[in-house]
């Protein structure tokens, strides 16, 4: 979601994107204010975020929650545009030996918002307390996942972190090695996971370097004030490397998660941007606001994850039972409406321009689903005299609740299946999942990057996003395979096979695909719902006069 000048980005060969020597000469993502619009006086902007961040620590979040605040406070050594190009941000410029050992050269003066210099050594310190284990992070398998050099060994205990595949060369360089060549390693550097953090300010303040007063940024804002369940506000970073071509001073972060509520405030002016926009109200916010209503693709998939660890969800025929007893085109089409689509595979459709073939299940008609169901689920010991019973976890959300009602009773009808709903706050429902306390729990994945492997890597049996413990050593080595593929058809016959695997073992049930819904004021300049990842930067916005 962000505005482009989209004559400046003329198509650029693929050689000179993997190199970076040219990207120093184009302009920096930023604030695009056409000839002849009168900006406000005050250059301020409210969001609603949707939940109450469980962290500002880069290395300590999972979710777009967290992502949205992160993406204005910090940046990383590069950007990419919506068409997946690389572009200079932290970095002036790049180059790469073989695709597998690259070299980023940071811009010269670069500051810290407290006017600290952000070195070579800050992306060294970031990266490895990044994959330390001692950090636990939800993301510590990432540099795994992109590659570089020891992430894995280092993960598992058998390397220190100072032995990762990255060092500063000098103050103003930094070298990646990775163990193979990746074609799309600039993708995956983009993601906030990477962005560096203050050695400086993590080592002071170990605990608490969060904090108001005690977090510095990178990025064009910094944190101003945090008031837990009310509002993140952040400021204007003065230190920002590209801080001339930012207009918004000021961005307010809400964390409400009733839609309802969210709706009101936004009708109130109390919001400029929601958070989505309910489905319920959904096509009478569209007669009444027209053009204030904004719908745009979002790479993401929506599912349940089921305990695979957990008896009776180590039985794949109870896990695929579950999935073909919902009507997924009902909750798409009729409880949701905006223009999801039924998810019968992990990655969504068109993903980094790879076709997936439907499988024989999305072929079938609801009755044969139902049929085929049943069967399974007597296969496995259930029926009328010993029905399946479990827990379905959610986080608080009207439009969370709205589906788990709906799974519930397509489940009881189609399956006699008794589904017990339980809902818990975000940060809570995080704690649970990872401890492993739950039987089915509500998740989503929202693309890192524009690629299939950013949504099938999460079930890799090492990823430490894999909170449904799968583990099948042929999903592995289909994975395996497509990273050392020759071209890119054979790398989707190897994505394929691993899609192939998960429609049987279904350690997830896909259930729709995301759009993006939201609701923007007519008077917030440089929206832009294009973004296949979802994310708005405030950089990029201005207020019109109004």
């Amino acid at each position: 979601m962000k505005q482009r000048s989209k004559a400046v980005f003329k198509k650029i060969p693929l050689a000179l994107l993997l190199s970076g020597t040219f990207l120093s000469t184009l302009p920096a993502f930023a604030a695009q204010v056409p000839a002849g619009v009168e900006l406000a006086a005050k250059q301020e902007i409210v969001r609603n975020n949707g939940s109450e961040p469980a962290s500002l620590d880069p290395h300590k979040v999972e979710s777009d929650v967290e992502f949205n605040i992160l993406s204005d406070l910090f940046t990383g050594l590069i950007t990419i545009d919506d068409e997946g190009n690389p572009h200079p941000s932290l970095a002036a410029s790049w180059d790469n030996k073989d695709n597998q050992v690259w070299t980023f050269h940071l811009r010269p003066d670069l500051k810290w918002s407290d006017g600290s210099p952000i070195t070579a050594q800050d992306v060294v310190f970031s990266w490895r307390r990044l994959v330390d284990p001692k950090t636990g992070s939800p993301y510590e398998s990432y540099l795994s996942s992109m590659h570089m050099l020891n992430a894995a060994d280092i993960m598992a205990g058998k390397k220190q972190p100072d032995q990762l595949g990255v060092k500063a060369l000098d103050k103003l360089t930094v070298e990646v090695t990775l163990d193979q060549p990746l074609s799309y390693f600039l993708g995956m550097l983009a993601h906030p996971s990477l962005f560096p953090v203050s050695q400086a300010a993590v080592t002071k303040n170990p605990d608490k370097w969060t904090q108001p007063g005690n977090l510095v940024s990178s990025g064009p804002f910094k944190l101003d004030t945090w008031t837990v369940n009310e509002r993140v506000t952040a400021v204007r970073n003065p230190n920002y490397w590209d801080n001339e071509h930012t207009v918004i001073n000021k961005v307010t972060y809400l964390p409400i998660a009733s839609g309802t509520a969210e709706v009101n405030r936004y009708k109130a002016g109390e919001i400029d941007i929601t958070s989505t926009v309910p489905e319920i109200q959904f096509v009478s916010l569209k007669k009444e606001l027209g053009g204030q209503v904004h719908v745009g693709p979002k790479l993401g998939v929506y599912y349940y994850a089921m305990n695979t660890t957990k008896a009776p969800f180590n039985d794949p025929r109870v896990r695929l039972a579950l999935n073909l007893g919902l009507d997924k085109e009902i909750i798409a089409g009729k409880v949701l409406g905006q223009g999801q689509k039924p998810a019968w595979h992990l990655t969504p459709d068109q993903t980094g321009g790879f076709v997936f073939k439907k499988d024989k299940y999305s072929e079938m008609t609801q009755a044969q689903r139902v049929t085929e169901a049943k069967k399974l689920l007597k296969q496995a010991g259930f029926g009328p005299s010993h029905p399946l019973k479990f827990n379905l976890l959610y986080n608080t959300s009207e439009s969370h609740q709205r589906i788990a009602i709906a799974a519930a009773s397509m489940w009881k009808k189609n399956l006699d299946v008794d589904a017990t709903l339980q809902n818990q706050e975000w940060k809570t429902m995080l704690d649970t999942m990872h401890q492993g306390n739950y039987d089915v729990v509500r998740y989503a994945w929202i693309a890192d990057y524009n690629e299939p492997s950013t949504f099938l890597n999460t079930l890799r049996s090492d990823n430490s996003e894999n909170t449904s413990k799968f583990n099948d050593p042929d999903y592995d080595k289909a994975l395996d395979n497509a990273l050392s593929a020759k071209d890119k058809q054979q790398v989707g016959q190897y994505y394929q096979q691993a899609e192939d695997i998960l429609s049987t073992q279904v350690p997830v049930i896909p259930i729709y695909q995301y759009v993006s819904a939201k609701l923007v004021k007519p008077y917030v300049g440089g929206y832009d719902n294009h973004s296949p990842l979802g994310y708005i930067y405030a950089k990029d916005l201005y207020v019109i006069k109004h």
